[in-house]
């Protein structure tokens, strides 16, 4: 009897460590037989902080860039509404599961004109050759950028709130090496002398034929964009003044529409608060300083709203930390009003020799990366929208959330024109465990982990944030576990509606995947993102 008794506690020791419903369907004995009965740790006390209040959520987006001029004029209609369910749905499957991450703004590259020039763009790689609405006697063709408009239309149709169109470059016809890169050191924009008044009339007549809520009228002016006489695709610097000059020439175009523009986009979030030897870095001080000559911050139809991309800033994990530290630091100082926006974001280069661009990798490592980037600029940055990069990609690389393989199943780019195979990846699903529920006009509130005093700390061991939507007092709490083993989290300081709680789950096996959490015991399974949501009282 004895024996039996001791085989009786291990068995029962063995399903407690599984957890409860956690997607996999096993009941947790705990429930049935006591939880003195099992030998499970005690969980993790979370804390969430109702009246600790931070920054309203705006918006989660990706970028069109360069694949949807081409996706989107596919002739199997099936297959383009599989990649935009991806990105925009906010249906679910019949088990409450979601088909897509539910976007909430969506990014337009409005191009310059180097799909027209074909080879002789001297852009190496003609998938992101873009077209331009506007020929250089000054005319507008509507119908050009089709495939784009399509991806465009399908947001719209399924929910998506916001629209952004942003431009890499100036038109062809106004540059001065009538190419769309700059090819040269030189900080300057590539546009000729005289020209900016044209280039502020183009991007406004863009925004409003096509009802854009915001403009973003210049991308990564710290970069040299070209070698010589070659790029790998559209681009070009530009000063500080050169943005304010362009941007309150915009502004004055847009005048009596709702259209605002952004600024900022710079390279790395570092240029929001440094680097400025060459009047293209302390943005945040540059254009919403009242002291600063290039002061934007009272201009009408120009956004408080400075933006960043957090590239090259996310490892190790005190830089991680520190880089965005300082961002908010001097965005507090210099208007406690300003927005942060993170507008672009994938997987690029070599990160601290533990992630790669490429290969492609859509595994589970990379989807826990790119959720540790969005805790950090979320809740340290304390951006109000994240925006990622490609949305949709058939490179054999890692900065994507849908990918497109040929026909056969094949990476290869040039079979993927007019027909291909669409794939999720882990980097889209680990976005939605935010995107998908955190909805725009949701409020950030502080939570506390216990054992975890800094966000030092939790970078390696439990990444927690929650977001209240005040009006019905909905919550949404998003855990990233990065480790081997799962946790259990016991969520305090709620007086719950009922302690059973949605619970969704992406981790290796996993997208999105819903069951049920007990408020009191809510089990995180190994390497995992999870997001509960329910009601508060």
């Amino acid at each position: 009897m004895k024996i039996l008794n001791i085989l009786g506690i291990a068995f029962l020791s063995s399903f407690c460590s599984k957890g409860g419903e956690n997607g996999g369907g096993q009941q947790n004995p705990c429930i049935f037989l006591g939880r003195d009965t099992c030998a499970t740790k005690a969980p993790v006390a979370v804390t969430i902080r109702l009246n600790d209040k931070r920054q309203v959520i705006h918006s989660f987006g990706a970028s069109d860039c360069w694949t949807t001029k081409h996706i989107g004029s596919w002739g199997d209609v099936s297959k383009k509404n599989q990649a935009a369910d991806y990105l925009f749905s906010l249906d679910t499957t019949q088990d409450g599961s979601p088909k897509g991450i539910g976007l909430s703004l969506w990014r337009f590259n409005i191009g310059a004109g180097s799909l027209e020039q074909g080879a002789a763009s001297n852009i190496t790689d003609e998938w992101r050759r873009e077209e331009c609405f506007q020929a250089a006697d000054g005319t507008y063709d509507w119908s050009k950028s089709a495939g784009q408009q399509w991806f465009l239309r399908a947001a719209k149709q399924r929910g998506v709130k916001y629209t952004l169109g942003f431009s890499l470059s100036p038109q062809v016809h106004l540059t001065v090496n009538g190419k769309a890169f700059n090819g040269t050191t030189t900080p300057g924009m590539n546009i000729q002398p005289g020209r900016m008044q044209a280039y502020a009339d183009f991007l406004a007549e863009v925004t409003k034929h096509f009802g854009f809520d915001y403009l973003s009228p210049v991308n990564e002016p710290q970069w040299n964009w070209g070698n010589g006489n070659q790029a790998n695709q559209e681009g070009t610097q530009a000063t500080n003044d050169q943005v304010a000059e362009l941007s309150k020439l915009t502004a004055q175009k847009l005048a009596g529409t709702n259209a605002q523009i952004v600024v900022g986009e710079s390279g790395t979030l570092e240029y929001l608060y440094d680097k400025n030897n060459d009047m293209r870095g302390d943005q945040i001080r540059q254009f919403f300083s009242p002291s600063s000559p290039y002061f934007l911050g009272n201009t009408p139809n120009i956004a408080k709203i400075i933006s960043g991309h957090s590239y090259f800033t996310t490892c190790p994990d005190n830089t991680l930390v520190n880089v965005r530290q300082q961002a908010a630091g001097r965005a507090a100082q210099t208007d406690a009003g300003l927005q942060l926006w993170q507008t672009e974001f994938g997987i690029l280069g070599d990160i601290c020799g533990q992630y790669n661009g490429s290969p492609r990798n859509t595994g589970i490592d990379y989807g826990l990366y790119v959720a540790k980037v969005l805790h950090h600029d979320l809740a340290v940055l304390g951006v109000t929208s994240w925006q990622w990069w490609l949305a949709v990609s058939p490179y054999n690389y890692s900065d994507a959330l849908v990918y497109i393989n040929d026909i056969n199943g094949q990476i290869n780019v040039g079979n993927c024109k007019t027909d291909g195979i669409v794939l999720d990846s882990k980097q889209l699903w680990a976005f939605g465990q935010y995107a998908r529920f955190v909805r725009p006009g949701m409020r950030r509130v502080e939570t506390s982990v216990a054992g975890i005093g800094s966000p030092l700390e939790a970078a390696s061991q439990l990444m927690i944030s929650t977001y209240i939507q005040e009006t019905d007092k909905g919550l949404v709490t998003v855990i990233v576990n990065p480790q081997n083993q799962e946790k259990h989290i016991q969520l305090d300081g709620v007086n719950w509606v009922n302690g059973r709680l949605n619970q969704y789950t992406t981790d290796n096996t996993r997208n999105c995947k819903r069951s049920w959490a007990d408020a009191a015991d809510i089990v995180v399974p190994a390497r995992s993102i999870v997001t509960i949501t329910g009601k508060y009282k």
